[in-house]
């Protein structure tokens, strides 16, 4: 199984295949792999033992920050995430990023965030539109209506607890008004809002 991979300067993680989603727009339906990782569809959730073994057959000084991101929702597998930064905070010297949804609070039915504290440098959450209707026909969440204020939410617990707190949408996707209801959206929360290119997860 695929778990780690490179992408420039970082390390990601791929723990699990697990996701609340159905994106219309997710790089997991027109592909099985990133930048030659090899395929990360997995047979199962990746162990914390698992993990800790591969991490520990890279040289981690190539790399700026350890992302988990991969082929799920990485909150999904919260418990490896949090076990795996923990080692990374003790063991080298990588900034640890979490690609996320914004739905682990949905997921886990309780508020995850104050657990990242101190193993987690900086979360970026997909906010995809402005509009709430609009994000529950893009992302297709089984969480349903309520994803959509779920993750602002999210977003603001993170503003409390993580140093860096980014907010994203796709280049192209939206309308320019729409870019600016985001933008307003983040500054609201008191986060960084940022349009990254179409088919990238860096």
């Amino acid at each position: 199984m695929t778990i780690f991979y490179e992408v420039y300067n970082n390390l990601y993680v791929n723990l699990t295949n697990k996701c609340p989603c159905a994106c219309t727009f997710c790089l997991r339906k027109s592909k099985d792999q990133m930048n030659g990782s090899g395929s990360l569809w997995l047979d199962r959730d990746v162990t914390l033992e698992e993990a800790v073994a591969e991490i520990q057959k890279f040289d981690m000084t190539k790399y700026k920050e350890l992302v988990f991101c991969g082929f799920g929702e990485p909150t999904e597998a919260l418990d490896v995430l949090l076990g795996l930064a923990r080692y990374v905070k003790e063991h080298y010297n990588n900034a640890v990023r979490i690609n996320t949804n914004g739905l682990g609070n949905l997921i886990h039915r309780r508020n995850i965030v104050p657990e990242m504290k101190g193993l987690v440098d900086t979360v970026s959450i997909s906010l995809n539109t402005p509009n709430a209707e609009e994000y529950h026909r893009l992302v297709r969440s089984k969480f349903g209506e309520r994803s959509f204020e779920a993750m602002l939410s999210f977003a603001e617990e993170c503003k409390k607890y993580i140093p860096y707190v980014i907010m994203t949408t796709v280049a192209t996707t939206i309308t320019d008004e729409e870019e600016l209801q985001c933008k307003e959206i983040c500054d609201k929360i008191g986060v960084s809002y940022r349009i990254r290119p179409m088919e990238s997860e860096t």
